[in-house]
């Protein structure tokens, strides 16, 4: 029941969110915020990875991660957020994940690769961010100002990110 209203919630904020969004210049970007639910010690690496080579281009990146109920915590370096953060009725009462969301990021990129959880959307929802990327899902495509239709594994959809963001002018 929790999950409907984070997920009601979810939308009625898209609809709500005026912001202007605009693709920058890789060059030009400062910031970078990553989303992602927790899924395995595989996922973390690859997360590491792509976090260290934007760090290389000297961008700022804050990493957030959604951890589902009876999942491990694999990088305690990671902010986190879970179901329990929120409302019976859907509001989000985590002071990580409202810092995270104040955030005006230039590109906000949720790197999971299956559909995201409501708790994801709902901040993809309210971000501010000039730009928001990620997996392309028929059903989400409101959440996302940039997507890219990938069938692999978070490694390859790192890869493709990197790729194509660095080819954005």
């Amino acid at each position: 029941m929790k999950q409907f209203f984070i997920n009601l919630r979810a939308r009625l904020q898209l609809r709500n969110n005026k912001q202007l969004r605009l693709s920058i210049p890789y060059q030009q970007i400062s910031s970078v915020g990553i989303i992602f639910s927790t899924e395995d010690n595989q996922k973390h690496e690859s997360i590491k990875s792509f976090v260290s080579q934007l760090e290389l281009d000297s961008k700022k990146v804050t990493v957030l991660e959604f951890l589902h109920s009876k999942k491990e915590n694999y990088e305690s370096q990671y902010d986190f957020f879970s179901i329990d953060d929120f409302s019976f009725l859907g509001k989000n009462n985590s002071a990580v994940a409202q810092k995270f969301n104040e955030t005006n990021f230039d590109y906000l990129i949720c790197l999971d690769c299956v559909t995201p959880h409501p708790a994801i959307l709902q901040l993809l929802a309210q971000s501010t961010a000039h730009c928001r990327i990620g997996k392309y899902w028929e059903s989400n495509k409101l959440f996302f100002d940039f997507m890219i239709d990938n069938n692999g594994s978070v490694s390859k959809l790192t890869e493709q990110i990197n790729l194509y963001i660095r080819q954005l002018n």
